[in-house]
């Protein structure tokens, strides 16, 4: 672990916001238990609560309360996406409405970027992990682009590249299957 993901784990871990790359853009960090950090994510994008945000993980044993609302067959499929450019809309009744917004569901992924994988693990639990940007605009494609935009809303951003993927992550529903995103 590099003392950059140490540091940005330490400032999650006191509440803080980070910004962070991952596979396709820029995101924003934070503890989605600390609900004045999901607030302060929130404000940033200017996102209504209503709406939810995305959590990533290490792994998906680190979802396995929600993977476990599933069949088999659906749980199988995500798991194979895993790592992945791929977030899907699981049940869940352990994340608080300001991360679930107006759902009894949770947007969820294990992202194949490695620093990104790396917060998590030291993180040891999932991450809000949501495009950085404001609603409705683009989201920031480079490390410049967030320090141009957010350095002073933000307590920490991890230097880094994304892996060049184009655009934020594809979105599933887990219960049917379809593609939302």
């Amino acid at each position: 672990m590099s003392d950059a993901v140490r540091e940005a784990v330490e400032v999650l871990r006191g509440g803080g916001v980070i910004s962070h790359a991952c596979e396709g853009v820029w995101g924003f960090a934070c503890d989605p238990f600390n609900e004045t950090a999901v607030q302060r994510v929130l404000t940033l994008k200017q996102r209504p609560a209503a709406k939810g945000l995305i959590v990533i993980a290490h792994d998906a044993s680190q979802f396995e309360p929600e993977l476990a609302l599933l069949d088999h067959n659906r749980r199988a499929e995500i798991e194979l996406s895993w790592p992945g450019h791929t977030t899907w809309v699981l049940p869940t009744q352990r994340f608080p409405p300001i991360v679930t917004g107006d759902f009894a569901t949770i947007a969820a992924r294990v992202p194949a970027h490695e620093q990104a994988l790396s917060l998590a693990a030291c993180f040891a639990g999932p991450l809000v992990s949501t495009s950085a940007n404001v609603a409705n605009d683009p989201p920031c494609q480079t490390e410049q682009e967030v320090r141009a935009q957010f350095t002073l809303e933000l307590d920490y951003i991890v230097p880094g590249k994304t892996s060049g993927a184009k655009g934020p992550s594809i979105i599933f529903d887990a219960g049917n299957g379809a593609r939302i995103r």
